[in-house]
């Protein structure tokens, strides 16, 4: 992808090729019923038009291919509403899309100083648990009190807090079509 500040991604074809040819064709067809076997093989031919297909629909703030919501039982206690969660059943296009769009807000944030390199939550092969875990370790190497606090971070996102992170992004300079 390539783009300005305040201007929307472009989305290159050899990035929905390489995205399209590195399909896991073990995962399972989502709500469209088009199998990533199928997007795999056909690579070649869906690139130019997929790639065409996504920018007019990030310039037009549309998420195309939208999968639905099912309810999934994550406890075994059934009668405990606590104890589902919902799951995005979202077709294969659709994730392509997704992880074009993750590519620009990551790549936004690390040019634009959003995310430090210390950063170690919400990164990719990372974890706050790492960084944790030196940063205890080193504490006890050094002799220095520790206490812990195992936080249940399980349900940090049941609550809605996706319009303040949108203003958030928008202030440090995130194109509008990005963040609808």
């Amino acid at each position: 992808m390539d783009g300005d500040q305040n201007k929307v991604p472009i989305i290159q074809e050899e990035r929905i090729s390489d995205l399209l040819h590195h399909l896991d064709i073990e995962k399972t067809v989502g709500p469209d019923v088009i199998h990533p076997r199928v997007l795999r093989k056909l690579t070649e031919v869906l690139t130019e038009p997929l790639s065409i297909f996504y920018q007019q629909s990030w310039l037009a703030g549309e998420v195309p291919f939208a999968g639905h919501c099912d309810i999934h039982l994550q406890e075994s206690r059934k009668e405990d509403p606590g104890n589902y969660r919902p799951v995005n059943l979202a077709s294969v296009l659709s994730n392509i899309m997704e992880q074009n769009i993750l590519n620009a807000i990551t790549r936004h944030a690390k040019d634009n100083q959003g995310i430090r390199p210390r950063q170690h939550g919400f990164m990719k092969d990372r974890s706050y648990l790492i960084n944790l875990i030196s940063f205890y370790n080193k504490s006890v190497d050094e002799r220095r009190a520790v206490d812990a606090v195992c936080p249940d971070s399980s349900r940090d996102f049941d609550s809605d807090f996706h319009s303040i992170l949108t203003e958030k992004l928008a202030a440090r300079g995130l194109d509008r079509c990005t963040l609808c």
